[in-house]
């Protein structure tokens, strides 16, 4: 591993690479907070893909070109006067040292569980100075529903308000169930998406109690259908058809022997 120094001469060595690019690449001279944030986004994912791969040469690249991004952003700030670097890593510095104070501050020392350090997080964070005026408000806007629903129900967790025993959950999920399919039966399409998400939160929070994550759950699922499909579809084309000709019994017969070969 790299001493402390070619760590902190690595992390120079971006900050001159980004000062040159805005200098003298037009690309990233033109570019704006807003135009690079779908980037960003694309190398979230990546990082994410990479981890689940379990690839770790490809996790410490996409940590990389996430860095990159974190850089660019902070340059941005410093030509427009707003902030730097520097202030960015010191923001969250001060953050973590008060949301910790078990290990920076008067509680130093003291023995916590990772459980009961969750369990208060909300609260810790709570009471900082300039920090979020209800415990939902920190909720980005625009992340991803499944992600917000994990988030939500994290955040009110972390107050106390959860499900004191896991199973009763399902008293819930089976209460939306029924409502989301009398509302589907029905005229109003507004009343059935609504409660078509009370059933997708109510299931998502089942996930969250077992102790699996949403996420996973639902990409595992697709990833299987999108296997078994695949069979569907290279099995039909063998045949010299296509799917559009054939019938849906016949497409499950296919589709049950995807089943049968474990994909």
């Amino acid at each position: 591993m790299n001493t402390r120094e070619e760590k902190m001469a690595q992390f120079s060595r971006l900050l001159d690479i980004m000062d040159s690019l805005r200098e003298k690449c037009p690309w990233n001279a033109e570019q704006t907070m807003e135009s690079i944030r779908p980037l960003t986004e694309e190398e979230v994912y990546e990082l994410s893909d990479a981890i689940l791969k379990g690839d770790s040469d490809e996790v410490s690249k996409e940590v990389g070109d996430l860095f990159y991004h974190l850089v660019f952003y902070a340059k941005i700030g410093e030509e427009k006067g707003e902030f730097d670097v520097a202030d960015c890593i010191r923001k969250v510095c001060d953050k973590m040292v008060f949301r910790h104070p078990h290990v920076f501050g008067a509680e130093a020392g003291k023995a916590m569980s990772a459980k009961e350090i969750a369990d208060t997080w909300e609260l810790v964070k709570a009471k900082e100075k300039d920090g979020n005026k209800t415990v939902m408000s920190g909720i980005p806007s625009s992340m991803p529903a499944l992600l917000k629903a994990m988030s939500v129900q994290e955040k009110a967790r972390g107050c106390g308000f959860d499900w004191q025993r896991r199973e009763d959950v399902w008293d819930k999920v089976k209460e939306e169930l029924t409502e989301a399919m009398e509302a589907a039966a029905g005229d109003s399409r507004e009343h059935a998406l609504e409660e078509f998400g009370d059933l997708m939160f109510a299931v998502i929070n089942a996930v969250r109690l077992y102790g699996f994550d949403p996420e996973a759950a639902l990409g595992g699922a697709c990833e299987k259908f999108r296997r078994r499909f695949t069979y569907l579809e290279e099995n039909t084309l063998k045949k010299g058809r296509k799917l559009s000709d054939m019938t849906l019994a016949e497409m499950d017969a296919i589709w049950d022997e995807s089943k049968a070969k474990g994909l």
